[in-house]
């Protein structure tokens, strides 16, 4: 069956097809199009640029926050994507870091330094200066103690080999580098790698 619309009645359909929409923008929408309405999830948080922390390879990653810079007030991350000016990943992570929010929520995270004293079971908690300074005075000790300038045969060989170096897999190039030089500066000739591991 045809039906045959004229010309004045395409225009009366038109106008109120035009006049309805024009109400439901100026607020006279029905409930179900206002419920469809959502906030954008990203306003009002702040936006702080980071590298993945799992491989070398180093991603771009885009860490949202929220939270009113209070003093007492710590941020809460909610939110993470791949960082699109990055020039490593150009915006794509993988799997591990677009689950990484996870890690960042985990219960089971260490967030501040820990030490186990000799002779004990318990951890308990230091600040970072303290156990920057326990390590340092720690190598320093067994360095000063275990160097060795000659080998058996009088050969000058300026080595530690009572301590290691274990890298983090999450290292740059330039970091890297960096570690090889101070390792060695130190005398130190075992190092190894966590990506080998």
């Amino acid at each position: 069956m045809t039906v045959r619309v004229s010309r004045r009645q395409f225009l009366k359909f038109g106008a109120a097809g035009v006049g309805a929409s024009s109400m439901a923008m100026m607020g006279f929408a029905p409930d179900e199009a206002v419920a469809s309405i959502r906030h954008f999830k990203l306003s009002a948080s702040r936006m702080t640029r980071n590298i993945c922390t799992y491989c070398s390879v180093g991603c771009g990653m885009l860490l949202y926050s929220r939270g009113d810079q209070s003093i007492n007030v710590v941020d809460e991350i909610f939110h993470v994507e791949g960082d699109p000016d990055h020039p490593v990943s150009r915006g794509s992570l993988c799997p591990r870091g677009a689950g990484v929010l996870d890690f960042i929520k985990s219960e089971s995270r260490v967030k501040y330094p820990e030490v186990r004293e000799p002779f004990t079971n318990e951890w308990k908690r230091i600040s970072w200066d303290e156990a920057l300074t326990r390590i340092a005075r720690h190598m320093k000790d067994d360095r000063d103690k275990n160097f060795e300038t000659h080998d058996e045969q009088g050969r000058l060989v300026n080595r530690w080999l009572t301590t290691s170096m274990v890298a983090a897999s999450a290292c740059t190039n330039e970091t890297a580098y960096l570690t090889q030089k101070i390792t060695r500066a130190l005398g130190i000739l075992q190092l190894d790698n966590q990506a080998r591991v």
